[in-house]
This record gives C-alpha cells, sequence and structure tokens, in this order.
C-alpha cells in the first residue's frame, strides 16, 4: 500500500509572495512544513483533535470580525486541506478574500509540495464546513488564532 503524507504548515512563511504583494511582515514566523506518513495519521488527528475544536469555537467571532471589516494591514487566513486523484493530502493557507452563504473564497497562500493541481497564488473556493484552524496576521507579525499550528510549533520541538 502506498505511503501517503501529509504536509503541515505549521506558520505562514514572510517571504511568500503572490502577484508581487507583500502583505506580511518581515517578523512573522516561518512556514516549518513537516511530513506525516499514513500510519501515523490516526495519531496525528487525536493529537490536534482539542486544537481543532478550538479554532472552530473561535472561526465565528474571527469570521464576524472579517466581514466587519479587519483593520489596516490585518488578514485573515482559513486552513483546509487539499486533496488530489492519488489520494495524497496537504493543509493550506488560504488568504481569505470573500465568505458568502457557507462558502470561502481566496487565494492559496503557501507552496504546495505535494497534492497535484494547486499551487502557490491559485484562487480557490470550498466550504466554511472545511476549515479546521484560522489566523488573524498583523502588520507587527503578531497573529491571533493558528491553534493547530502554534500546538504542533511547540509539539515539533519535543
Amino acid at each position: 500500500m502506498k505511503n501517503y503524507i501529509l504536509i503541515i504548515s505549521l506558520l505562514i512563511s514572510s517571504n511568500l509572495l503572490i502577484a508581487e504583494e507583500r502583505i506580511l511582515s518581515d517578523k512573522a514566523p516561518a512556514d516549518n512544513p513537516v511530513s506525516i506518513k499514513e500510519s501515523e495519521m490516526k495519531k496525528f488527528y487525536r493529537l490536534i483533535e482539542p486544537y481543532v475544536k478550538k479554532a472552530k469555537k473561535t472561526y465565528p467571532q474571527a469570521k464576524a470580525r472579517y466581514l466587519k471589516g479587519l483593520p489596516k494591514g490585518e488578514h485573515l487566513f482559513l486552513k483546509t486541506m487539499l486533496y488530489d486523484k492519488e489520494k495524497n493530502i496537504e493543509n493550506v493557507f488560504i488568504l481569505v478574500k470573500n465568505i458568502e452563504k457557507g462558502m470561502v473564497s481566496g487565494i492559496i497562500y503557501n507552496q504546495i509540495y505535494l497534492v497535484k493541481g494547486y499551487k502557490n497564488g491559485q484562487r480557490y473556493k470550498f466550504s466554511e464546513s472545511e476549515v479546521y484552524d484560522w489566523l488573524i496576521t498583523k502588520p507587527d507579525g503578531s497573529e491571533e488564532g493558528n491553534y493547530v499550528g502554534k500546538f504542533l510549533d511547540t509539539y515539533q520541538k519535543k
């Protein structure tokens, strides 16, 4: 059986540019992807479950703030999974451009390492039910949310 790999992007890279536009501070945390084999997926999902629950519980407030209008220099990113025909899975950050009628429209905002048919900067639309984490970035490089990412960052250092 083929091993499937999930790329976990912990934090967004401040060096990533989309359409020549830098929207993140140079102080933003760097991206730190890791691979997880299919045999480790159940354990992985159990580990992140409480953080996914917290993200989903707090997402409505983040969404409301976005819809009301974030302050200048702040951006909402949602995390979701991409899948391809080979059954590869990769998580991605989506820079939100619109949320309407349960659907999110945005731009893939990280390098794609595994899944085929997707690329950094590509427009992407998905259901809000597929959101498993969120973060709001600030001009000073700080962020709100990113519950799963922050957990994984500390988990990897152990």
